[in-house]
C-alpha cells in the first residue's frame, strides 16, 4: 500500500513519536510510506526518518488566537495535498491530529480523496468554539477512527456514537537503553546538569496539562529532606499557546523562593536533541509523569527502558497498561501526593525491577505490532471502498441481471 501520514508538526511531541514509528514500521512490512508535517521555515524534523518525508510550510508568524493557528495550518495542508494528490495516489491518507483531519475532510467534501482515517491521541476542550468543532468534526466525519487507549477508546465511542479500533503505542527500548558515557557527560555539560544528587526530571515542558505547577510544589517540599536535589523540566515544544500556565509557573516559582539562574535547584531545558535523550533520562534519578490528562504517555515506557525509576499519576490511561510494579503512583491533584511519590520512588530504587518491568511492557508495545493492527484495518477500508464503487457504477452484466 501507498500510505501517506500527517502530522502537526516536526517537534518530538508524542503524536509526532507516533506517527514517526508507526511510518517505520509500516515501511519494515514492505508499504510506501510518506510522512507529512508542518513546519516554519528552516524547521526539519526532530530525527530521521526512512520514510519519505514531505514537510508543510507554515510562516512563521505570532498567532493572533488560536483559532487562527488552527486555521492557517489547515489551509496550508490543504493547499500541499492539493499539489500533491496531481503526482501521487495513496492508498491511505491517515491523520494524527485535528489539523490534518480537517484538511483531508476539506479534500473529501471537494471530492479529491474517498475516504481517510483519523487517530486520536486525546481530545482537548477549547474556550474558541469554532476550534472545538473543527476537533469534533476531524473524529464524527473520519472514515475510520483510532485511539492509542482503552481510556480514549471508550470516550469517544460514546461520545460520538462510533466505532472507534484501539491500536496501541510501542517503545524503541533498544535506543533508550543504549548507554553512552562519553555522550552522557557531554549532554550533563551542555545542559548545566549539576553534580546535585537526586536529579528529577519532568519532560514536556511548562504546560498545564503536564501538571508542571503541582510538580514543582512537590519537588519544593522534598527539599527539607533532599536538599541538594536538582528539578529538571524538559522539552516543551507545543504549536499551542501556554503562556497563561507559564505566568502561574514563574508566580508559584517566585513564592517558594526558587530560582532559574544556574547553577540552581530548577533547570529548564527547553526542546532537548532525540539522540540526548537516553543519555537525560538515564542521569536522572526519577522522571515524573504526574499528568492530568494523557493519551498514553509514551515517555512512561521510555523512562522504564533507560533504567529510571517512574512517579507516574495514578489515573487512565497509565493505570491500564502500568502497576505497582512498574511505577509508584501519585494523585495528579495532590503536591503533598506527588511529593510522598517521589520520596518512596527514590528510597525504593531497584535496578533489577526497572529492568524487568521494561522489558516485560517492551515485549507487549510493539511498533512492528501495532503496524501490522494498522494494516488490517487500511486493508478492510481499501475493501469497503472498493464494494461501495462497486455498487455505485456494477458493471454492464450486473446492470443486465
Amino acid at each position: 500500500m501507498k500510505i501517506t501520514l500527517l502530522t502537526h508538526s516536526v517537534n518530538p511531541r508524542g503524536g509526532v513519536v507516533h506517527t514517526l514509528e508507526l511510518g517505520e514500521a509500516l515501511t519494515r512490512l514492505g508499504h510506501q510510506v510518506t510522512i507529512m508535517a508542518l513546519a516554519t521555515p528552516g524547521q526539519a524534523l526532530f530525527r530521521p526518518t526512512p520514510c519519505q518525508l514531505e514537510l508543510v510550510t507554515i510562516e512563521r508568524i505570532k498567532d493572533s488566537s488560536t483559532f487562527h493557528m488552527v486555521d492557517r495550518r489547515i489551509k496550508a495542508y490543504v493547499a500541499h495535498l492539493k499539489s500533491y494528490l496531481e503526482n501521487h495516489q495513496p492508498d491511505i491518507l491517515h491523520a494524527h491530529d485535528g489539523i490534518g483531519a480537517n484538511a483531508l475532510l476539506t479534500l473529501k467534501k471537494e471530492g479529491l480523496i474517498g475516504h481517510f482515517v483519523r487517530t486520536v491521541h486525546h481530545l482537548d476542550v477549547f474556550e474558541n468554539q469554532a476550534v472545538q468543532n473543527w476537533q469534533s468534526l476531524s473524529v464524527s466525519e473520519a472514515d475510520e477512527v483510532l485511539a492509542v487507549s482503552p481510556f480514549w477508546q471508550e470516550k469517544i465511542t460514546k461520545e460520538f456514537c462510533r466505532s472507534v479500533h484501539l491500536v496501541n503505542n510501542g517503545v524503541d527500548a533498544r535506543f533508550f537503553s543504549k548507554k553512552d558515557e562519553n555522550l552522557q557527560k557531554e549532554v550533563q555539560q551542555e545542559l548545566g546538569l549539576s553534580q546535585r544528587s537526586p536529579l528529577i526530571l519532568c519532560l514536556g515542558g511548562v504546560e498545564e496539562r503536564k501538571n508542571t505547577v503541582r510538580v514543582l510544589q512537590a519537588f519544593h517540599s522534598i527539599l527539607a529532606e533532599y536538599p541538594s536535589a536538582q528539578l529538571i523540566v524538559a522539552g516543551g515544544a507545543s504549536i499551542l499557546d501556554h503562556s497563561k500556565y507559564v505566568d502561574l509557573f514563574n508566580q508559584t516559582l517566585e513564592e517558594l523562593g526558587l530560582s532559574k539562574s544556574p547553577p540552581s535547584t530548577l533547570l529548564l531545558t527547553g526542546p532537548i536533541p532525540h539522540d540526548w535523550m537516553p543519555s537525560l533520562m538515564q542521569s536522572a534519578s526519577l522522571v515524573v509523569m504526574a499528568s492530568i490528562k494523557e493519551g498514553f504517555g509514551l515517555v512512561t515506557l521510555e523512562a522504564l527502558c533507560a533504567g529510571t525509576p517512574i512517579v507516574v499519576s495514578q489515573i487512565k490511561p497509565f493505570t491500564e497498561y502500568l502497576s505497582a510494579e512498574h511505577c509508584t503512583w501519585a494523585d495528579p491533584l495532590s503536591p503533598e501526593s506527588i511529593a510522598h511519590a517521589m520520596k518512596e520512588a527514590l528510597a525504593s530504587f531497584s535496578p533489577t525491577q526497572t529492568l524487568r518491568s521494561a522489558q516485560t511492557l517492551a515485549d507487549i508495545f510493539s511498533w512492528d505490532a501495532s503496524a501490522q493492527k494498522h494494516e488490517s484495518i487500511y486493508q478492510s477500508l481499501i475493501m469497503k471502498e472498493n464494494q461501495h464503487a462497486r455498487n455505485a457504477f456494477p458493471s454492464p452484466l450486473a446492470r443486465q441481471q
